[in-house]
């Protein structure tokens, strides 16, 4: 049975990306199987995969780009307002 998406589109794409670690390391079949990333296995000793993005996966820079820019100044505004007290 196929899963559906969400109807908030937020809440799809934090499905697909949101999980703790997911974005960086974790994860990867899952990212797999929602066509984020392929996986490619060669035959050798050891064990070598690689993993790429997709051309959907590659979509996504605009939005962890933007991701970290928030990030980065939510930080930095909590981190003036800590040391101003």
């Amino acid at each position: 049975m196929e899963k559906k998406n969400p109807d908030c589109p937020v809440e799809t794409t934090l499905q697909l990306i949101g999980d703790k670690w997911k974005v960086l390391i974790s994860h990867l079949r899952a990212m797999e199987s929602a066509g984020l990333v392929t996986r490619t296995v060669y035959p050798e000793v050891p064990p070598k995969v690689e993993y790429n993005l997709t051309e959907t996966g590659y979509s996504l820079k605009p939005i962890l780009d933007s991701m970290i820019i928030w990030g980065t100044d939510y930080k930095n505004k909590t981190e003036k307002s800590a040391n101003a007290i």
